[in-house]
């Protein structure tokens, strides 16, 4: 049987921007969950079964400068409110997953504070590395320590140190036992000590049943970290950015390429087009014909697919060499009413599409026809397949792709249009920046529709999608 990651969609929240709380953290607890809650019906409505929410730990600007490992940041609010915003998620139907940040802590973390005080004294100066007091830093303390990046706001924790690992590892029971989150996505994951991963999934294993760890890594090969071991999943940045540049290049053989090189076709992976750290894909893709396009590939490829908040409705935003701000703004549920598209009404029946067709929850993937410009493959399920077409000429063209099972019947999941076919072979016609996707099996008698009465949503997603609601 899958576990419920395997089957998830996933929307990921940026709460500190969504919100529009400050920049800096003044101490004082202003709470701002009535907006996040706002977010719940939203979600649901949209099909979303998992929610990536972070950085969520008390710190000092941006979210990743730790104060507190065990208190909401008070800008959003207090611990109790974020617990009724779990257990508000998982009434709905929807995982919640929080940041963790282990990496590094922020100068105000109360053990960094404490070697500040007492120097030499201090019975935390081996919980950071290479803390030395031979020569100052660069903040001016009478000490030098390793920082992450060479940014110095951030010290870096030593997680070789058995108290550090305890301390981080009782953070983790304390976050499942007072909230109930389902999982963890792991900041900085690719220069985490492997030794202390490996020590955390044993430990979470023990403290909740199916309990998710996915790690923030940018390059390198994923199986070092995506193993029995250590990690359930890390995010698939080679595919982020062959989804774009494929399509600004008209080269399918780079996502193909991609998809190849992973192991597992990168199906246990973690899979997005644009985040917090990210330039938004309307932004990077030249031409926004092709948005739609991307998504269904983001959808249908092997991986577990993720969309961040506003990407929906074409949300664009560039980072600045000073400044991530322009891809974390204030954003409300409310503001589909008056930005939902047709891109916003495809990603909703998208979602739908993978949460009722088992091919996509780490099925079996299979190239079927490959050229610059156009793309197929199969998934496969367990008594079924689904075969995706794509296009990304400016142009329709018509495809002939290999049937990998023998049938005659197949139904278009995106229009519901039933398909005759040959024994062997499909024949798609596909129009300019788009995609088909078929599910083939023996009986139309075991067909559902991408949608059905327990999937309809209630009256407000209705208003907020508008005119687009019947698209």
């Amino acid at each position: 049987m899958k576990k419920w990651y395997e089957k998830s969609v996933f929307y990921h929240l940026y709460p500190l921007g969504a919100t529009g709380a400050p920049g800096f953290n003044s101490g004082e607890t202003v709470s701002r969950f009535d907006q996040l809650n706002g977010w719940i019906p939203y979600l649901r409505g949209m099909g979303f079964n998992a929610l990536y929410i972070g950085p969520l730990f008390e710190s000092t600007s941006h979210g990743y400068d730790t104060r507190d490992f065990r208190q909401v940041d008070r800008r959003l609010g207090s611990n109790e409110e974020f617990r009724q915003f779990v257990d508000a998620c998982h009434e709905a139907g929807i995982r919640v997953v929080i940041d963790a940040v282990f990496n590094h802590t922020g100068r105000e973390f109360w053990a960094f504070r404490d070697i500040q005080e007492k120097k030499w004294d201090s019975p935390y100066k081996d919980w950071y590395r290479g803390v030395s007091f031979h020569s100052g830093s660069p903040m001016g303390d009478p000490f030098c320590y390793d920082a992450w990046q060479g940014h110095f706001g951030l010290p870096c924790l030593n997680l070789k140190n058995p108290e550090v690992t305890r301390y981080i590892l009782e953070t983790v029971r304390f976050w499942v036992e007072q909230f109930g989150i389902d999982g963890l996505r792991l900041d900085c994951a690719n220069v985490l000590d492997f030794d202390f991963m490996k020590e955390l999934r044993s430990f979470c294993s023990t403290v909740k049943e199916d309990f998710w760890l996915m790690g923030e890594v940018i390059h390198g090969e994923y199986s070092r970290w995506v193993n029995g071991e250590m990690l359930h999943s890390v995010t698939n940045y080679a595919l982020h950015k062959a989804l774009y540049s494929a399509h600004n290049d008209r080269n399918y053989f780079e996502i193909a390429h991609t998809i190849r090189r992973m192991p597992q076709n990168g199906v246990e992976l973690y899979t997005f087009t644009d985040n917090h750290d990210e330039d938004r894909l309307s932004s990077k893709l030249a031409d926004p014909a092709k948005l739609g396009l991307v998504y269904t590939l983001l959808y249908t490829l092997p991986g577990i697919p993720s969309v961040y908040y506003g990407s929906e409705w074409g949300t664009k935003g560039k980072r600045s060499s000073t400044s991530d701000a322009a891809l974390r703004p204030a954003i409300s549920p409310e503001d589909a009413g008056k930005q939902a598209n047709q891109l916003t009404a495809l990603i909703r029946r998208l979602n739908a599409i993978h949460s009722k067709n088992p091919e996509f929850a780490a099925g079996l993937y299979q190239e079927l026809y490959l050229t610059n410009r156009q793309y197929a493959f199969a998934r496969y399920g367990q008594d079924s397949i689904a075969v995706v077409a794509a296009n990304c000429d400016d142009g329709p063209c018509t495809v002939t792709v290999p049937l990998p099972i023998s049938s005659r019947r197949a139904k278009n999941l995106l229009t519901g249009e039933e398909i005759n076919l040959s024994e062997d072979t499909i024949t798609v016609e596909i129009d300019a920046n788009s995609a088909v996707i078929l599910k083939v099996w023996d009986s139309l008698m075991e067909a559902g529709a991408p949608l059905d009465e327990e999937d309809m949503e209630p009256e407000q997603l209705k208003e907020l999608l508008g005119e687009h609601w019947e698209e």
